[in-house]
């Protein structure tokens, strides 16, 4: 079992840059408008010839109530006629995507996302999910992992049930904190009953993996109330947990200019928020995964991190690396072989584009060679907190220290400040630079320089 994470004061306020969260390698800020549809198909045509299987990730962008902290892309209206239009065009993309794949590309992974999935009606999901399986290989048999976002305040008994019968076996729930003067402040009102009755549904309806989301960094949040917040969710026993930081950019996120920055927590009150949350977390019996995650030990991520088969891509730690990964919706992102690709942010344009038939891919990237290299490190260091130099010399033909030479300086000086173990052979997260893990990827990121680190979220 890896060894538990150390907390170390001094190394947090040292290492606690801005930087990405690696849910790629080049990250989403590297795309540019010179990959549009042509290079799609040629990517999925590739995938076909390879018959390699697929994650498909559908983004529902509909919300009925703004949440002021959130930075997600989504459409907040109380009119639900809005989706039906939506779901028209999605339509459209699923029959213009599947046509250049093969029936016989299984879809291990699914996941619906926003906004707010269950925004859509019952008879909407119904035939959201009918088109899916008509175009795609979805498997019938509960083997797959097939999630959905949910927020207790838009589903209940008969919302899980249908979920389920539709062939949903995972669920992640927002819950962010419990506490209601924070719920004020960030206008998301949520009760704990609200949010036990949905998780007692996916019990007894036999869901396979609930997630909980929370946020730390929240207006009038405290350790103490926090806390208690916590102590709540360990009661749910969720199979998994997602601590975020929240970062208050409101100059970027229009809805987080209504949070009263007085009320943000200070940041050593957030360190301590992020202390406690771990110390209740890992006596819990919770396993830091990384990057803000945490599992039970029995959980399919903390077992594939043991076994060093744990990946990352778009959807966060995973277990389905190995998928093509197809993002259907509006700004949704697609990884397929060393192509990304990202759909229109815009609602109207990307409902525009597929009404005259044409996909609404606005911008992309197509790796080089340093990029696959760098991308396998980075996977290796935020998945497993250790890298071994034969593997990636072995898969890249290079001579790692020699393509890294010019590194050497910052990871000797990270490994004299005890964040990592370095020598001629591999290099080791240990336990006081797991929770900096971001900041030793940020080293092999060759693009990072040429970028304001203010359009990313601090590590801590």
């Amino acid at each position: 079992m890896l060894d538990a994470i150390r907390w170390d004061t001094d190394l947090i306020r040292r290492y606690d840059l801005a930087g990405p969260r690696y849910t790629s390698y080049p990250t989403a800020v590297q795309f540019d408008g010179q990959v549009g549809t042509f290079d799609l198909f040629h990517a999925l045509r590739d995938s076909r010839k390879a018959l390699r299987p697929l994650s498909l990730y559908v983004h529902v962008p509909f919300c009925a109530n703004i949440c002021y902290y959130c930075a997600c892309n989504k459409v907040i209206t109380k009119d639900r006629g809005r989706a039906q239009p939506y779901l028209q065009r999605l339509e459209q993309e699923i029959q213009l995507i599947a046509c250049h794949l093969d029936p016989a590309q299984k879809v291990e992974q699914l996941h619906f996302g926003g906004g707010t999935p269950t925004f859509l009606s019952h008879d909407e999901l119904r035939q959201l999910m009918a088109q899916l399986r008509k175009n795609f290989n979805l498997l019938d048999d509960d083997s797959g992992d097939y999630g959905i976002e949910i927020d207790p305040r838009e589903a209940d008994w008969s919302t899980m049930g249908l979920l389920r019968e539709l062939g949903f076996n995972r669920v992640s729930i927002g819950l962010q904190d419990l506490d209601p003067a924070v719920q004020r402040a960030v206008n998301r009102l949520q009760s704990l009953e609200e949010t036990r009755a949905v998780i007692d549904a996916a019990r007894t309806l036999q869901f396979r993996s609930i997630n909980i989301d929370l946020i730390y960094g929240l207006p009038r949040q405290t350790p103490e109330n926090f806390a208690r917040t916590v102590d709540e969710v360990i009661n749910l026993q969720p199979d998994r947990l997602s601590v975020f930081n929240y970062a208050h950019l409101p100059e970027r996120f229009m809805p987080q200019r209504r949070i009263n920055s007085d009320e943000l927590p200070t940041p050593a009150q957030k360190l301590e928020i992020l202390q406690g949350t771990i110390e209740q977390l890992t006596q819990a019996g919770y396993r830091y995964i990384g990057m803000d995650h945490f599992a039970l030990p029995d959980d399919e991520l903390a077992i594939a991190q043991e076994e060093s088969t744990l990946q990352r891509n778009f959807q966060g730690y995973t277990t389905h690396g190995h998928c093509d990964l197809i993002g259907l919706g509006v700004s949704a992102i697609s990884q397929i072989g060393d192509l990304y690709c990202q759909n229109s942010s815009d609602l109207n344009q990307y409902q525009n584009t597929l009404a005259s038939a044409q996909l609404a891919t606005s911008r992309g990237l197509l790796c080089n060679a340093d990029d696959r290299l760098r991308r396998a490190v980075i996977q290796q260091l935020i998945c497993n907190f250790s890298l071994e130099f034969a593997e990636i010399e072995h898969a890249f033909n290079v001579d790692f220290q020699g393509y890294f030479g010019e590194l050497w300086p910052q990871l000797q000086g990270m490994a004299d400040d005890g964040l990592i173990e370095l020598d001629n052979e591999r290099i080791t997260v240990l336990p006081a630079g797991r929770l900096l893990v971001r900041s030793v990827c940020m080293v092999f990121d060759a693009y990072l320089e040429q970028h304001n680190r203010q359009r990313f979220s601090r590590v801590i």
